[in-house]
């Protein structure tokens, strides 16, 4: 079975990367106005990467590091961890301490660890990584968002403009509709053409859809079910907005991030040398099998068994 972080991190990490300011408003709404967004703010990930290698904890790739600029004029870092499985990690909050203070050893800097779960455990909620010897204390706490808990509050969901309204409900019916795939494309056609109904410019509609469609995943008779039926929706609202050289474009788009995704997954576990596997791996155009090759890097302890998995 397909890794649930491999099916997520993608499109949390292209619609992060879209909507950072919504983001935080969304989710840290008293840490959205405590931020200068006149400064801008600038993604880290490339220094992320280093010390993510560099403390040995190469496998999640939705992470984020992201500058910004307090209302006081303040420059500070904050770490963005998107943390997406089906089961609980018993070292995650060590690593969210391991990534906090490297960062901050690195740059000097304040570092802010925001989290979110998107797993499907209702009671895990790791908050703190602390301890003490000898009478000194170390450790962190750090503020974490359960997607879960928005099931309660769906209407409200439903009322919400803001972009991450969308995100958290398509994450939360990709889950609920794993084994019920005519059940998700029925929420998956709901979803989409609320965008519509919302009001949303194109390229919000786009861009949504982009994060829809790649978590909401459908057979291909399915698939083709829903293309009609939106189809049909768009000529009625005369808004043809998602055409097919958009689904085109996505499709591409997909696999591209699919490819990034495998590459650095490769570096990080295997060094330079396995690189000289990505043209091959870029031939590729099947979304499927590149989760299949995704999933078997993560697996491998070596890098002969990605070659002769690519070769068989």
């Amino acid at each position: 079975m397909t890794n649930p972080n491999t099916e997520f991190d993608t499109p949390w990490k292209d619609i992060l990367e879209t909507y950072f300011p919504d983001f935080i408003e969304f989710f840290f709404p008293n840490i959205y106005t405590q931020i200068d967004w006149s400064k801008g703010f600038e993604f880290l990930d490339k220094e992320l990467q280093k010390v993510v290698k560099d403390a040995e904890l190469g496998k999640r790739l939705a992470d984020k590091l992201v500058k910004v600029y307090l209302i006081n004029g303040e420059e500070i870092w904050v770490l963005i961890h998107i943390e997406v499985q089906s089961q609980t990690e018993t070292d995650f909050a060590e690593r969210i301490f391991v990534y906090n203070y490297r960062i901050f050893d690195r740059y000097h800097r304040p570092v802010a660890s925001l989290v979110v779960l998107g797993d499907e455990d209702p009671n895990w909620r790791p908050n703190e990584f602390t301890y003490e010897l000898f009478g000194s204390k170390m450790g962190l706490t750090f503020p974490i968002i359960k997607l879960l808990d928005y099931k309660q509050k769906w209407s409200s969901l439903e009322e919400n403009i803001n972009p991450f309204s969308t995100v958290v409900m398509a994450h939360l019916k990709a889950l609920e509709t794993r084994s019920d795939r005519l059940t998700r494309k029925k929420w998956k056609l709901i979803l989409t053409k609320r965008l519509y109904d919302v009001g949303m410019k194109k390229e919000d509609v786009i861009n949504l859809f982009r994060f829809i469609d790649w978590m909401m995943t459908l057979p291909k008779d399915l698939e083709l079910q829903f293309n009609d039926e939106l189809d049909k929706f768009q000529e009625d609202k005369k808004m043809p907005y998602v055409t097919s050289l958009e689904r085109i474009g996505i499709e591409k788009g997909m696999s591209q991030g699919m490819s990034n995704l495998i590459e650095l997954l490769l570096n990080l576990k295997f060094g330079e040398e396995s690189l000289t596997l990505i043209p091959q791996i870029k031939e590729i155009d099947n979304q499927e099998k590149l989760k299949e090759i995704f999933t078997k890097i993560e697996l491998s302890q070596s890098l002969d068994e990605v070659i002769n998995f690519l070769n068989n």
